[in-house]
């Protein structure tokens, strides 16, 4: 995963509401009505954060007739669990191994 996709990914978790939509839709899919349930939010603002979680990869929206279902994408989080894993581990893809060392 690159940088650009990685950050894009922390900025759409980066609100409290995103993060328990994604909480909630780990128990599988859901429309938005099922999940406003869980909100003291109006049903605009709830679209928002679907929007940013879905533009950013996160979460996959399914139109059926009127209704837009929702669910996580298991792709985009595996690979945000490599990102946050190459991370905190280090290897040859890091970015330090690249560069010489000045200050050796």
């Amino acid at each position: 995963m690159d940088f650009k996709k990685a950050s894009a990914l922390c900025k759409a978790l980066s609100d409290e509401n995103r993060m328990k939509i994604v909480h909630i839709l780990s128990c599988g899919e859901l429309c938005a009505c099922d999940i406003l349930e869980y909100f003291d939010l109006s049903q605009p603002t709830l679209s928002h954060h679907l929007k940013i979680l879905v533009d950013a990869g996160l979460v996959v929206a399914r139109i059926e007739g009127k209704w837009t279902h929702y669910s996580l994408s298991s792709e985009a989080f595996d690979r945000f669990e490599r990102f946050i894993h190459d991370a905190s581990h280090a290897n040859e893809q890091c970015l330090c191994k690249k560069k010489k060392r000045s200050c050796s």
